[in-house]
């Protein structure tokens, strides 16, 4: 048995929009819609993301791949980092590598990695109990989990190669199956 993670794909940066309202750009569209072959097979009957649209637009490009209506489910939203918003790359990037490397501790306001950890686990473990699924979320939430996985600590080693990119895992064994992969563009 098999379910996936997979992250949304690229988007479009708006710095003056909540980021929970950014899209996918043109490539991040493209790299969703070739996600079905590393994302999903015929055992799975569960495709659900969370509510960010960049998550819902993946999810949606993904369903419509292979035939499944996506839910959504909130819990399953990138770590909280309302506290700073949008910030340039070169400082986001450091506040990043921060929040893995400090997981007990809140870094500029933003969700401690231990509890968004907690947060997904939970999630994940209750949205595979019933059967395999493909779960659509975010990069940094898919690390956490996948250090849970594999039992690993929570590190920025585990983080996503890019986004679109997937792993898979063993809901009812509880282990990752695989390492993160990006979803092609061609």
């Amino acid at each position: 048995m098999v379910s996936y993670f997979l992250s949304h794909a690229e988007v479009v940066v708006e710095p003056a929009d909540p980021i929970e309202s950014w899209g996918l750009s043109a490539a991040g569209r493209a790299r969703a819609a070739r996600s079905g072959p590393l994302a999903w097979d015929p055992g799975v009957r569960t495709l659900v993301s969370s509510t960010e649209r960049k998550a819902v637009e993946t999810a949606e490009l993904l369903g419509a791949a292979v035939g499944l209506v996506p839910a959504q489910e909130p819990v399953l939203g990138e770590i909280d980092r309302s506290a700073t918003g949008y910030l340039p790359p070169a400082e986001f990037e450091g506040v990043v590598d921060r929040f893995f490397a400090e997981p007990t501790r809140s870094v500029r306001g933003w969700e401690r990695a231990v509890d968004a950890q907690a947060r997904i686990v939970g999630a994940v473990r209750r949205l595979t109990a019933a059967g395999d699924a493909t779960i659509v979320s975010h990069g940094a939430v898919g690390a956490l989990l996948l250090a849970d996985l594999t039992g690993a600590p929570v590190s920025r080693a585990l983080d996503q190669p890019g986004m679109g990119s997937v792993f898979a895992f063993d809901a009812r064994a509880w282990r990752a199956t695989s390492t993160w992969q990006r979803v092609p563009l061609a």
